[in-house]
């Protein structure tokens, strides 16, 4: 788990795109457009950030997060254009200094009361620098993303359905070979129908299908996965909201060499707001991920918990919990990873939040060298207009 992001991944509460923001930035208007500025300053101590067995590295870490949005709207649509980037010095190591770039662009249309359509643009250039291929390297990759969404039926009406894609481009540029036979195009399809059954209640089936294309010449993982969902989604207005996906996936290996596989699967994203100023949020997930370390594919199974208390306007609490098994089909490897975090947020006026911060980490392997414990304390800054 990078650094900068040891907030947005773990203890991010609630729908915000991240959990370093203050809660109300100011924006300034530039020619129409609201632009708001934001600016991440951290300094951790982590005492294994390759996630290693033996001889865990430790390292002082000093992150650098600006992030900036240009949002604009009309009657009928909204856009968002958006960058931000994490630089991270490793004082003890220069190999693991590394710095990420994220760019998108999305936007939302409604033509009419019964059709709207989402679209979005990213790129994101990332290195890793735990559960890598290599001990002595980051892994670094980019991912290029285009997806949309249309959507038909009115907001009230008694059905909706709505059509999706999102297409995946994933290169790596680490040295000579590694993880050149990760690099993959991925093309994922869906359909959903929706079916009120209340004021803020909606059933919903769903079909999905991914295709994954490995540009590895003679790799034997090209792959369709499909699954077939039913469940049920909650309007956000609610206290309880968010939506629940139970039912069967399926991975198909093109070639021959390879067993297919099928599971149960399961999608959870819930958020209970029982105070306006307590959050719980509930995220659980069954369903094969890309293979990894020679893995034909990974069964993964995780659930976490998360809680944000807000005691008076300035102190606030972030506390989660996670859980996650990992089988690694084909190589015989199983993970099961344990994960707490912790932090308190001191908000002494509406543009600066201070947060202090503990995450500590277990990965229990059959696998004996990808065991290991990791700890990172956190000290961070995050400043707005």
């Amino acid at each position: 788990m990078r650094i900068t992001k040891f907030l947005t991944t773990t203890l991010v509460i609630g729908a915000s795109t991240s959990a370093w923001a203050v809660d109300d930035p100011a924006s300034i208007n530039l020619a129409g457009f609201e632009f708001t500025p934001q600016l991440a300053v951290s300094e951790s101590y982590d005492d294994n950030y390759r996630g290693m067995n033996e001889n865990a590295q430790s390292s002082w870490v000093t992150g650098i997060s600006p992030e900036f949005l240009l949002t604009a709207e009309t009657r009928k649509a909204g856009y968002q254009l958006g960058y931000s980037l994490d630089h991270e010095i490793f004082h003890s190591d220069s190999e693991a200094t590394n710095t990420d770039h994220h760019l998108f662009l999305k936007s939302v249309m409604e033509f009419t009361a019964r059709h709207r359509l989402g679209w979005n643009l990213e790129h994101h250039r990332v290195e890793d620098t735990s559960d890598t291929e290599t001990i002595t390297e980051n892994d670094k990759y980019s991912s290029t993303i285009a997806g949309a969404a249309y959507r038909f039926g009115a907001d009230r009406a008694r059905n909706q359905l709505e059509f999706g894609t999102r297409f995946e481009a994933r290169r790596y540029h680490n040295s000579g070979t590694i993880n050149a036979d990760e690099e993959r195009d991925s093309l994922m399809v869906n359909g959903i129908w929706y079916h009120r059954l209340g004021g803020r209640t909606r059933s919903l089936v769903e079909l999905r299908q991914t295709e994954h294309d490995y540009k590895r010449r003679g790799s034997t993982r090209d792959a369709t996965d499909t699954a077939v969902l039913v469940g049920a989604s909650l309007d956000a207005t609610a206290k309880l909201s968010g939506s629940v996906r139970v039912g069967a996936a399926k991975k198909d290996f093109d070639s021959d060499l390879r067993d297919d596989y099928s599971s149960p699967m399961w999608e959870a994203n819930l958020t209970w707001k029982p105070r306006t100023y307590s959050i719980f949020t509930l995220d659980a997930r069954r369903a094969f991920d890309e293979g990894d370390d020679g893995a034909a594919t990974v069964e993964n199974v995780s659930t976490q918990l998360g809680w944000r208390h807000e005691w008076t306007s300035r102190i606030a609490t972030e506390l989660d919990y996670r859980l996650a098994d990992k089988e690694y089909e084909g190589i015989g490897r199983q993970d099961d990873r344990t994960s707490y975090g912790a932090a308190v947020v001191y908000s002494p006026d509406r543009w600066i939040d201070v947060t202090l911060g503990y995450r500590y980490t277990d990965n229990d392997s059959n696998f004996e060298q990808e065991s290991y414990e990791r700890n990172v304390y956190l000290l961070g800054f995050e400043m707005s207009l």
